[in-house]
């Protein structure tokens, strides 16, 4: 049973698939926005690895070299790694990253008074 992974034209986001029977193939859309504007890419490789082997990489010091845990954008860097290592869909961290900010702009005013 293969999966079959697209891109949404219209939010730009990837959705997998899992194709039960190829002779009547389920309709594509996707899974974030439902739009059927979507277009078939090539799937990953993936390769099995432990967790042990992962976290290992993870912590291995020389992909720290660029860190800044000042800067939000060097954050976001890492998390998309760590996240592409651990195989998990972080989303558009830039986006989380705009919206943490401005709950944090938001909650300082709280009290102010």
């Amino acid at each position: 049973m293969p999966i079959y992974e697209y891109r949404c034209a219209d939010c730009g986001k990837r959705s997998s698939i899992l194709v039960l029977s190829i002779s009547t193939p389920p309709a594509a859309a996707c899974r974030h926005c439902q739009s059927a504007n979507v277009e078939r890419i090539m799937s990953r490789f993936a390769a099995p690895k432990s967790e042990e082997a992962r976290l290992d990489a993870l912590a291995d010091p020389s992909r720290l070299g660029d860190l800044d845990e000042n800067d939000p954008q060097s954050m976001a860097r890492m998390m998309k790694r760590m996240g592409d290592e651990m195989g998990e869909d972080v989303g558009d961290l830039d986006e989380l990253m705009a919206e943490g900010a401005e709950e944090a702009g938001s909650e300082g005013d709280i009290g102010m008074d």
